[in-house]
């Protein structure tokens, strides 16, 4: 099954929330779907899921609409709002009402619980659950049904370090089973750990479909770090042949242009000892705010 969106289109008033949207969500792998506020993720999500009705364009899973699956909970799972849930329900009710829906069996709610690490809470109302209780109980519920294709919301929301990281095993888990996963969030250091490929959009329009490393590649920063007792020698003969060099400090450079191996044949040819000759990257991160810069509906202040 493949997640395929073409041509999503959504107006709210004369103002297109989603402008002419086309991407695919690929099976067996996480894919990260990134935009500034207001880009029109959260509404590209409910667009996919029938819960608003769009101006153009349609969504498939394995070529059916949402509102077309003979049993959604078992083709996909989705949470768009954890804290979108009846406060006067225990979890486990609120889980069996869920199963009951699509005619699973009461035992698999009791292994959702567990599975979640709500089992001393399952019988608690949900009034008093914190955000990233309930973030874990809408998890509980995508996974009722184990479905085929997983679609999140910010999903770590409320979650504290270990809730983090085990939302982002289980993501790797349902991905090396072969599921489609499609997971929006604001951590882009978790992203890079999370996600295999990214869909980018900027005010509802796409800005790129590429995995993690070729995004990082291609609008990310790149250099080669040096330390040696000759650094401005290095650097001399660095900027001689056309390359960008900056000092760290009177030993450490920062190398821009050529690649660690011509460096290091350049210290070679010197003379000049190498304490330290690495290759850095730059971060999802920094790639992410320069492909958005112009695209950016919300700007802070200088400091």
């Amino acid at each position: 099954m493949t997640v395929v969106v073409e041509g999503l289109t959504k107006y709210f008033g004369a103002r297109a929330a989603v402008a002419n949207l086309s991407f695919e969500v690929h099976p067996g792998v996480v894919t990260g779907f990134l935009g500034p506020n207001g880009s029109g993720k959260s509404t590209t999500m409910r667009c996919m899921l029938g819960l608003d009705r769009p101006n153009a364009g349609r969504t498939t899973f394995d070529g059916k609409a949402y509102a077309q699956l003979d049993q959604p909970l078992h083709q996909v799972g989705a949470l768009l709002d954890a804290g979108y849930v009846h406060p006067g329900r225990t979890a486990r009710n609120h889980l069996r009402w869920m199963a009951a829906s699509n005619r699973l069996p009461k035992q698999r709610v009791d292994e959702v619980i567990e599975l979640v690490g709500l089992g001393h809470v399952a019988d608690q109302r949900l009034k008093t659950f914190s955000l990233g209780m309930k973030q874990r109980l809408g998890l509980a519920g995508v996974m009722l049904g184990d479905p085929q294709t997983v679609i999140l919301d910010e999903p770590g929301n409320g979650l504290d370090p270990e809730g983090i990281r085990w939302v982002r095993d289980v993501l790797g888990h349902l991905a090396a089973q072969g599921k489609q996963v499609l997971v929006s969030s604001h951590l882009l250091s978790e992203m890079s750990l999370m996600a295999d490929s990214l869909v980018v959009i900027g005010m509802g329009q796409l800005i790129e479909q590429s995995t993690v490393d070729q995004f990082i590649a291609a609008h990310g920063d790149s250099w080669v770090r040096v330390v040696s007792p000759q650094a401005a020698t290095i650097a001399e003969a660095l900027r001689a042949g056309g390359g960008q060099v900056d000092y760290v400090d009177d030993a450490t450079l920062e190398v821009r242009g050529p690649t660690a191996r011509e460096v290091g044949e350049v210290a070679a040819r010197y003379g000049a000892t190498l304490h330290e000759l690495s290759t850095h990257t730059g971060s999802l991160e920094d790639a992410f705010l320069k492909v958005t810069a112009s695209v950016q509906e919300y700007r802070a202040g200088a400091l």
